[in-house]
């Protein structure tokens, strides 16, 4: 690997280097160029792709992936809520408030939305970043040809990739049949019009690639196959009432704060308030309600309540549920409960094994098990080379890195380092609720704000 080193920045400027172009880095650097006037303010998007905006969430192509969020609630920006209404009404989309614009819709509007205040205090780098070495005033920035220096690095790498697909305690063969990535919607789309298709999980992802399959192909069918065999709740089409759910005082329990929760749907349901509205007025306290429960109530509550608060907290737009309501009334969508107990490889196509005993003879098997959640067994070179130096550490539940209430990363000495900062789903582990707009928009904020009073005050020192 030739390394090169990056000429010294020009002395009066101040880089702050953000690692990740998805969403929370776009957010991150808009807050951090509007917030700040200094000249001296140079801002790095690190972004492997070399195009921002987009990553995992948003990088799809197909105008039917719907966001699951109305488009009331994703302005980037807070303090301005119609913001993204706004522009969805210039550009000539819908500015529907209640409506779902497509997810690659929204990465033109975070385009656009940095277009508006980059100056030449902005750079994106494209290439994937290594490591982050602390060293004196800063940070050294490895990439696989250069190194560079920055006094404050944020860390906004998003998601990691799935977990690989086991079967009888083997990894799946790589095949043409197996597809490990579900928005390699080339190799979707390139299956045979009549394929037969195992997707593995049921989620949100999951839910998009059904529809890429489908869609495209009216002969194909697909099994959808999870450990709980549920799907996501879909939203109403029409949703205006509030409700204000309210959680027990004091010590909070997992399986206290479910039953709080399921009372609280039966008390709005005695009213005609639909389930759904209590779930979104718990959303303002969750990461309260998260930081009451002590470790192993979380560790409860992963294991016993997550996979049915998920799937009514992260739901899916109506048009969307509709679709799938078609599929199944057609015969070509079944979901069932089950896990990987076997693969037989038959070159173009293979059979596949559920614990059960139930057999799949299948023409594609798609990995859309969702984000790897143990950090410790990513194969990311940057967290990897972080997590061996202690630059940073797996928060108690390694759902993802350690840091403070306010974004600032713990290494594994239990100390915080300085002007070393994260922001988006990486934090899950000590907030929960923070893979969503509202909750990443708040902490781009809170970050940029704390980055530029940090570096606008060591410029002046110097």
């Amino acid at each position: 690997m030739t390394v090169i080193e990056e000429a010294a920045p020009v002395a009066e400027r101040t880089r702050v280097a953000v690692i990740g172009g998805g969403a929370s880095g776009v957010l991150t650097a808009i807050n951090l160029l509007a917030r700040s006037d200094d000249p001296r303010l140079e801002v790095v998007i690190h972004e492997a792709s070399g195009i921002v905006g987009r990553g995992i969430a948003y990088g799809t192509n197909d105008q039917r992936h719907l966001l699951n969020v109305r488009a009331r609630h994703m302005s980037a920006f807070p303090d301005s809520p119609s913001d993204l209404l706004d522009w969805a009404l210039r550009t000539g989309r819908s500015s529907d408030p209640q409506g779902f614009l497509p997810r690659a819709d929204y990465a033109i509007y975070l385009q656009d939305r940095l277009a508006d205040v980059a100056d030449d205090r902005l750079r994106v780098q494209a290439g994937a970043v290594l490591d982050v070495v602390p060293v004196a005033e800063g940070f050294e920035v490895v990439t696989e040809h250069t190194r560079s220096h920055a006094a404050a690095v944020v860390l906004a790498h998003g998601n990691q990739p799935p977990r690989p697909l086991v079967a009888g305690g083997e990894p799946l063969p790589e095949a043409d049949w197996h597809i490990d990535n579900p928005w390699q919607l080339a190799r979707l789309r390139g299956l045979p019009a009549d394929a037969q298709v195992l997707v593995v999980g049921t989620g949100l992802t999951a839910v998009d690639t059904v529809i890429t399959l489908l869609e495209d192909g009216p002969e194909r069918s697909v099994t959808m196959l999870s450990r709980s065999g549920l799907l996501p709740k879909p939203h109403r089409g029409q949703q205006h009432t509030a409700w204000v759910t309210k959680v027990p005082a004091g010590p909070l329990a997992a399986d206290q704060l479910a039953e709080a929760v399921a009372e609280e749907c039966r008390a709005a349901a005695e009213r005609g308030v639909d389930w759904r509205a209590v779930i979104d007025g718990l959303r303002p306290a969750s990461q309260d309600v998260w930081n009451r429960l002590p470790h192993e109530e979380r560790v409860r509550f992963l294991t016993v309540h997550a996979r049915a608060w998920e799937i009514r907290r992260h739901r899916m737009a109506p048009e969307v549920a509709l679709r799938l309501q078609r599929y199944r009334y057609e015969g070509r969508l079944n979901a069932r409960a089950g896990t990987l107990a076997e693969v037989a490889d038959h070159g173009e196509r293979c059979t596949v094994c559920t614990a059960d005993a139930t057999s799949y003879d299948v023409d594609a098997v798609v990995n859309c098990t969702g984000p790897l959640g143990d950090v410790r067994r990513s194969t990311s070179p940057l967290l990897q080379a972080l997590l061996a130096r202690g630059t940073a550490a797996p928060d108690p539940l390694a759902l993802g890195l350690d840091a403070t209430d306010d974004g600032r990363v713990v290494g594994a000495d239990g100390r915080v380092v300085e002007n070393l900062f994260l922001v988006g789903p990486p934090r899950k582990g000590r907030l929960w609720e923070t893979t969503a707009i509202p909750e990443i928009r708040a902490q781009a904020a809170q970050v940029a704000a704390a980055v530029a009073q940090r570096t606008s005050r060591s410029s002046h020192a110097n």
